[in-house]
């Protein structure tokens, strides 16, 4: 299988790494600096689960840890699975969020484009919110 083309996409936030990964990591906060989640996010039967237009998605997240790791599977209607590499770490006395966005084979140029766009917005959507 060959590799996938990455960007890291990351964004400064003048929080300390806790504050920031205490709230990135709890997934009811998600609506509030995730464009891809609607206000609709519920925990149902222990999965956290939004509407989307394709219509229910999962959001996993991996466990809580203090390494700021803040991984998450993000599972569409089709049951096709995602896996999303984010991370918190520290930067002086803030922090750095560093998201990995993989190209994947079916994706051109302008899609690719457009997921990084999102994704740059969503971190901006965050480091507003943390920043208030």
């Amino acid at each position: 299988m060959p590799l996938n083309p990455t960007r890291h996409i990351s964004m400064a936030i003048a929080r300390a790494p806790h504050d920031v990964y205490s709230f990135a990591s709890n997934p009811a906060n998600l609506p509030l600096w995730a464009a891809g989640v609607s206000d609709s996010i519920a925990l149902l039967d222990g999965v956290w689960t939004t509407q989307s237009p394709m219509g229910a998605v999962t959001i996993e997240f991996t466990p809580a840890n203090e390494f700021g790791i803040l991984d998450h599977y993000v599972t569409l209607p089709t049951g096709e699975t995602f896996a999303n590499p984010l991370r918190v770490i520290a930067n002086g006395s803030g922090s750095e969020v560093i998201f990995t966005l993989f190209r994947l084979p079916d994706v051109d140029d302008t899609a690719f484009e457009a997921d990084a766009a999102a994704i740059a917005t969503d971190l901006a959507a965050l480091k507003a919110r943390l920043t208030l």
